[in-house]
């Protein structure tokens, strides 16, 4: 077997691998964020029972009626703990560690294993491999310490201010990996940070304290009470990160947001934007509707369209060769974007897309001029060197007509 052939079968499969271990992502996941999803609800809409009544007598705080699936639900939370422990305690943790498990090992597939054209860009910064990696890996411990500190100090008692600093401090995570990583590899970075810190919550913080009431109980003492505070603490803000950490899980389909030169601020803004309205939704499960925060968060998201949005394409009448346009297409696109990638790393085209002949080249003209032209975003990390008049010309091509 010569070693083009051995290479491309590797990443096929190496692909495949990518497929099966972006579905697990997918569904451990879900399953994770539905789960957290149904127990913030359920702790905001729970209601006390009335004063003297057999429920608050056994130490229940609140209760819900609920109908689905053709049966009726009565969830019921104690204040601490029920006197006695029922023979099946359910627990919920394998949501949370197989989505992280997947997920590391989907960012070592996709960017670690090749790194050289996911993670570094030479005009943002000349990084060897090691260092791309290194960073990312850093990135992933040193935020979960700093956030975990920050809630064990005595900031972690002022819930608001809290959450103003660890927004600050992920704003700036971005900016710093965004003067030094490509910016796909920023973003994603930033959120499997946030992942990482949303499942060093429930390993490190949430579980141990549920242990400790269990074990207490089972020992006849009373547990106490800031091991539920503590979980409930960062439950909350688990529940808070969700949407900007499913916003960066889709972001690298959209090179305006990651490719933009300001695209921490992108980022930032956007990330507020999914705050605000998980808090409507916080607020609304307790019984208040404020139609700010949904209001305040869609403006945030139309003013970063429109600032972030390219200038509208004015037609000339300039002539360009198109032989021309074709051989800078042939040398710094192809290796990528063809029916057999010859760039390693890529079993087929990106996106389907592929560029080897004129009448594939025409059919994607607004698609190349977006990609390479206004968003800078392909070749991915300049990867095959395309200089800057060639960018200009590829430009006034697709101006002229894109004939």
């Amino acid at each position: 077997m010569d070693a083009f052939l051995l290479t491309y079968l590797l990443t096929y499969g190496v692909d495949w691998l990518n497929l099966l271990v972006r579905w697990l992502h997918l569904v451990t996941g879900i399953a994770w964020i539905g789960a957290s999803f149904y127990f913030v609800w359920l702790d905001n809409s729970i209601r006390p029972p009335l004063p003297g009544s057999e429920l608050a007598k056994r130490g229940v705080s609140g209760e819900l009626w609920a109908v689905h699936g053709g049966g009726f639900y009565n969830p019921q939370k104690y204040l601490v703990a029920p006197a006695t422990l029922p023979p099946t305690l359910h627990w919920f943790k394998w949501e949370a560690y197989w989505t992280w498990i997947s997920g590391f090992s989907l960012l070592t597939i996709v960017y670690y294993f090749n790194a050289s054209a996911m993670m570094i860009d030479r005009s943002v910064a000349d990084l060897a491999v090691w260092q791309a990696i290194a960073i990312g890996l850093g990135t992933l411990v040193s935020g979960w310490v700093v956030y975990d500190l920050l809630c064990r100090s005595p900031l972690g008692q002022r819930d608001g201010l809290l959450g103003i600093v660890l927004y600050m401090l992920i704003v700036a995570a971005a900016f710093v990996l965004s003067t030094l990583l490509s910016g796909r590899a920023a973003y994603i970075h930033v959120g499997a940070m946030l992942g990482t810190i949303m499942v060093g919550n429930v390993l490190m913080v949430i579980m141990p304290g549920q242990r400790k009431m269990v074990a207490a109980m089972q020992a006849g003492q009373v547990p106490e009470a800031i091991h539920g505070q503590r979980a409930k603490q960062r439950s909350v803000h688990n529940n808070y990160f969700t949407l900007p950490v499913l916003f960066i899980m889709i972001s690298n389909h959209y090179a305006m947001t990651y490719s933009h030169t300001a695209n921490w601020l992108v980022l930032a803004a956007i990330m507020a934007a999914g705050v605000l309205i998980r808090h409507f939704f916080n607020l609304r499960h307790k019984g208040r509707i404020v139609w700010g925060y949904p209001v305040a968060g869609v403006a945030i998201l139309m003013a970063v369209a429109v600032a972030i949005a390219p200038t509208p394409v004015a037609r000339t009448g300039a002539s360009v060769d198109f032989k021309q346009v074709q051989a800078i297409i042939d040398q710094r696109c192809v290796a990528c974007h063809a029916a057999q990638p010859t760039q390693p790393g890529f079993a087929a085209a990106p996106l389907g897309v592929q560029l080897q002949t004129s009448t594939l080249i025409h059919q994607h003209a607004a698609r190349i001029y977006q990609q390479v032209v206004q968003l800078r975003a392909m070749p991915i990390g300049n990867l095959t060197g395309i200089t800057e008049d060639e960018r200009a010309l590829i430009g006034k091509w697709y101006v002229a007509g894109a004939r």
